[in-house]
C-alpha cells in the first residue's frame, strides 16, 4: 500500500489522521513542523504527503516551494483553515496537486488521495516523452524545450500542458480543464483559465497571436492540436 507523509503540528490532528489512513492500509509517517517533513520529503520514499500550510519553522508553502524546486514529484495535499481564492490558487501555483480545506471529512479526504495517486499511477503509465513541431515534453523530469532551450512552466502550466496532450484533438471547456487540470473542487474564474492558456502559447507558440497548437474554439473552449 501507498507511503504516505503527514505533515502537521497539532498532535491531535496528526495522530486522527495517522489512525485513519493505517484503518484504510497506507504505512504512515508524521512530521511535526515544516522544517522536518521537508527534510523526511527530500529523503524518504513517500507516495503522497499531506501537507498542512500552518507550520511552524517552515510554512506549507514554503515548503511546497522548495521541494518542487529540488524536483521532488511526490504528490501532495494542502491541509488547511484557509478558504480564499487566491490561497487555493498559489498553492497550486507552487506545485501541490489538490487543496483540502480544514474542517473535511474523513471520507472527503480518503477520496482525494485516492483520486490524486489514480492521477499519479496513470500519468506514469503515460508516455515519457512527447514532441510537437519544435517542442519535447519530458514528462519524467517534468521539463519542456523549445528549439532545444529549456521553457520555463510552473507546475501549473505543466498539469495544464499534459491535460491537453492527453486529450490531444479533443475540444475542452473550461470546466473540463479546470476538472482535468486543477481538480473538481478548486473554484477559480474563467479569467484564471484564459490566462494560463495565454502563458502556454507565449512560452510555446511561435507566434503567440496566431495559435497553431493551443486553438481557440469559439464558444466552447479549446483544442489542442500539436
Amino acid at each position: 500500500m501507498a507511503r504516505v507523509l503527514v505533515v502537521e503540528d497539532e498532535p491531535t490532528i496528526a495522530a486522527a489522521l495517522q489512525d485513519d489512513l493505517e484503518m484504510e492500509g497506507y504505512t504512515v509517517e508524521v512530521a511535526g513542523d515544516g522544517a522536518a517533513g521537508l527534510e523526511r520529503a527530500r529523503t524518504g520514499a513517500f507516495d503522497l504527503i499531506l501537507l498542512d500550510i500552518m507550520l511552524p519553522r517552515k510554512d506549507g508553502f514554503t515548503v511546497c516551494r522548495e521541494l518542487r524546486g529540488g524536483a521532488v514529484r511526490t504528490p501532495i495535499i494542502l491541509l488547511t483553515a484557509r478558504g480564499q481564492e487566491i490561497d487555493k490558487v498559489l498553492g497550486l501555483e507552487l506545485g501541490a496537486d489538490d487543496y483540502v480545506t480544514k474542517p473535511f471529512s474523513s471520507r472527503e479526504l480518503q477520496a482525494r488521495i485516492k483520486a490524486v495517486l489514480r492521477r499519479t499511477s496513470e500519468a506514469a503509465a503515460s508516455p515519457s516523452i512527447y514532441e510537437f513541431g519544435e517542442v519535447v515534453v519530458d514528462f519524467g523530469r517534468c521539463e519542456v524545450t523549445r528549439q532545444g532551450e529549456k521553457v520555463d512552466l510552473t507546475a501549473q502550466e505543466f498539469r495544464l500542458l499534459r491535460t491537453f496532450i492527453e486529450n490531444r484533438g479533443r475540444v475542452l471547456s473550461i470546466d473540463d480543464l479546470l476538472a482535468r487540470a486543477w481538480g473538481t473542487e478548486v473554484f477559480l474564474t474563467d479569467r484564471v483559465i484564459y490566462t494560463h492558456v495565454n502563458n502556454l502559447r507565449g512560452k510555446i507558440e511561435g507566434d503567440p497571436s496566431r495559435p497553431k497548437f493551443f486553438v481557440s474554439v469559439r464558444g466552447l473552449g479549446y483544442r489542442f492540436d500539436g
